[in-house]
């Protein structure tokens, strides 16, 4: 990964946590977090794909990230999860709520367990790793939290009910995590990338015409991948976004 052009000098030896980062952003982001020199703790249910990146990132950093493989669905588990990272990493400054799958749905066949096994990793989870995190981001100078939500419900994508709904969802959850940790210094904002390309899109979704149409539509007609979203991430966890929650950023080259 070519990596930001900016260096984050107060995210060195921070304690994050972040969800789905086994693959896609979620990859990137351990990597751009590891590469600033930050103690860096992920969660995903693939066993596999999250030893496979702690091997692959072996050395990168002054500190080696820390797998933990669980399944988020499990919201019993979620506090335990947390109190393991923050205790490994040394405290807990940046939570970074990532997970997700976008799954397709026909609308006239979605059944109850559909749509809550959609929005049970889509939105759920966003809340309470947020409600477990709070007490240890709020310690010391406070801390940030950046959850991933995505232009999705922006763009009447029919096949995509309960992932809109969950991603809509998320700027609402965002906009009230600040107004509820605010006061104890803690920062929550939001990204809502593009139609970002990766291996999993490619195989299950994207075909070159479609990526090509979502070209055309942009301002900046070049294709998103997963380390477009390293600089914003990046930013909204730094002090340089010090007076910044309650905010929703757009990465999708100008669609909207």
């Amino acid at each position: 990964m070519p990596g930001p052009s900016a260096t984050f000098s107060d995210l060195v030896d921070r304690g994050i946590l972040i969800t789905g980062g086994a693959s896609g952003i979620g990859a990137a982001l351990v990597e751009a977090f590891t590469r600033q020199g930050a103690r860096v703790a992920y969660i995903d249910n693939d066993a596999y794909m999250g030893a496979d990146v702690s091997r692959r990132l072996a050395g990168i950093g002054p500190h080696a990230p820390l797998f933990i493989a669980a399944d988020l669905r499990d919201v019993a588990a979620l506090p335990a999860l947390v109190g393991r990272a923050a205790e490994a990493l040394g405290g807990l400054k940046v939570l970074v709520n990532n997970a997700a799958r976008d799954d397709r749905q026909d609308f006239g066949t979605v059944t109850e367990a559909d749509w809550d096994g959609n929005l049970a990793i889509n939105l759920k989870p966003f809340f309470f790793m947020s409600q477990a995190a709070a007490p240890y981001l709020a310690a010391g100078d406070g801390g940030a939290i950046v959850n991933f939500s995505s232009i999705a419900y922006l763009l009447n994508m029919g096949e995509v009910p309960a992932y809109a709904t969950a991603k809509a969802g998320i700027i609402g959850l965002t906009k009230s995590l600040a107004g509820a940790l605010g006061p104890s210094g803690v920062r929550v904002n939001a990204l809502l990338p593009g139609m970002v390309v990766t291996e999993r899109q490619k195989a299950l979704w994207l075909t070159d015409e479609t990526i090509e149409a979502m070209r055309r539509r942009q301002c900046i007609p070049q294709t998103l991948f997963a380390d477009d979203l390293v600089g914003p991430c990046l930013f909204l966890a730094s002090d340089c976004s010090a007076r910044m929650t309650a905010q929703a950023m757009i990465i999708d080259g100008g669609v909207l």
